[in-house]
């Protein structure tokens, strides 16, 4: 069960990565919509911190509009 959860973890900051890609935009350009340094949104696509939900609602709104 650990282990499919971690799955699903990877994949979903995996989508986050694809997402920003498909749009052509890079990691800075992310991290100004979020208010944060590219250092730390790099950080949130390797899994490595949790992306707060704040930010989520963030980013959805911003893909929305794109």
């Amino acid at each position: 069960m650990y282990k499919k959860i971690l799955l699903v973890i990877k994949m979903y900051y995996n989508r986050l990565r694809e997402i920003r890609e498909d749009k052509s935009l890079t990691q800075s350009d992310i991290a100004k919509v979020l208010n944060t340094t590219q250092q730390q949104y790099s950080k949130y696509e390797l899994g490595i911190q949790v992306l707060p939900l704040e930010k989520i609602n963030i980013l959805a709104n911003y893909y929305k509009l794109l």
